[in-house]
């Protein structure tokens, strides 16, 4: 038996040494590497955020149909000088509270100015009040929450802090902070920044503890690779999912705080446009001229509408697990 593999061996070796003196060295070789491609094309692909958007187009059409909506409102937004013939502030009393026409869309309000031009522009104080200070108390809830989850000394004092920003209903110290600084789009942005950072700490801290005890951040330490590295470079990119998430849905948040802000008059103040003021504009007019009141609140709840189920879409998708 030992005498018949042997020989079966000796045959194999013959038969390969055959084979390798008809094809050189670099054949061999474009041979190989032929065969790994061909392995590579049955392999899954990877999960990618391209695959998981249109995977979410696929599977949550509200998601889909939210995002496009946001595109179109986005678009006529920045490019309003370019869609719109009216000045946002310009007077004419002569055409004062029209009704929706084909000359003006949305109506006319009290000092002859186009509802519609003042929607477009108004958006852009609107959408930047929703993106900036998302963004800042994002960027600022994100150190503090991976230092306190990261750094167990430092966990007492942030996530105090947390709960005094949070035990505050936010409209409220929004309105504390307007009134000390100035009723201006600047000290908006500074507001709702102060206001908003404690739940993304919150959210941040509990993705730290859990990552922190995975093998690839021992491994790192094992290294000598320093703490803020490890936080930045190993945490923070296996907290993005959630936090593409976060962010999609804190912006209708900011939006409507903005909302709530001018409706009450410590906002956006003239000559500016934003839709909460143009809907505190419109409370003495509600009854003779609904549609000073009608058409901003409509962008109020189709902008935040839409945000609200885009976020839900990507949370479906990019995190499955927090569902």
């Amino acid at each position: 038996m030992a005498s018949f593999e042997q020989a079966a061996s000796l045959a194999a070796r013959v038969a390969v040494d055959g084979v390798k003196e008809q094809f050189s060295p670099q054949e061999r070789m474009e041979a190989v590497w032929q065969m790994e491609e061909e392995e590579l094309l049955y392999l899954p692909k990877p999960d990618t955020i391209r695959t998981k958007l249109l995977h979410m187009c696929r599977e949550n059409k509200a998601a889909a149909v939210s995002g496009l909506v946001l595109a179109v409102m986005a678009f006529a937004i920045i490019f309003a000088d370019k869609l719109t013939v009216y000045d946002p502030n310009g007077v004419n009393l002569m055409e004062r509270l029209l009704p929706p026409s084909a000359a003006h869309w949305c109506g006319t309000d009290e000092l002859g100015r186009d509802i519609f031009t003042r929607i477009l522009y108004g958006g852009r104080v609107s959408l930047l009040v929703g993106v900036i200070p998302t963004a800042i108390s994002m960027a600022i809830g994100i150190v503090l929450g991976m230092v306190s989850g990261y750094i167990r000394q430092m966990e007492a004092v942030i996530m105090r802090l947390a709960d005094i920003v949070l035990a505050f209903p936010s409209i409220v110290l929004a309105m504390v902070v307007m009134y000390t600084l100035g009723a201006t789009t600047t000290n908006i942005f500074i507001a709702l920044s102060m206001i908003g950072w404690a739940k993304t700490a919150r959210v941040v801290r509990s993705q730290t503890l859990s990552i922190r005890e995975q093998e690839f951040v021992e491994a790192a330490k094992g290294m000598g690779v320093g703490k803020w590295t490890i936080m930045f470079r190993h945490i923070l990119p296996n907290c993005l999912p959630s936090l593409i998430v976060l962010f999609t849905l804190n912006i209708p948040d900011a939006i409507l705080s903005e909302a709530n802000l001018s409706f009450l008059g410590v906002g956006t103040q003239p000559p500016d446009s934003s839709w909460g003021l143009m809907v505190s504009q419109a409370r003495t007019f509600a009854q003779s001229s609904p549609w000073m009141l009608i058409f901003p609140s409509l962008a109020i709840l189709i902008m935040v509408l839409a945000l609200n189920f885009l976020g839900d879409g990507l949370r479906d998708v990019m995190d499955p697990h927090g569902r």
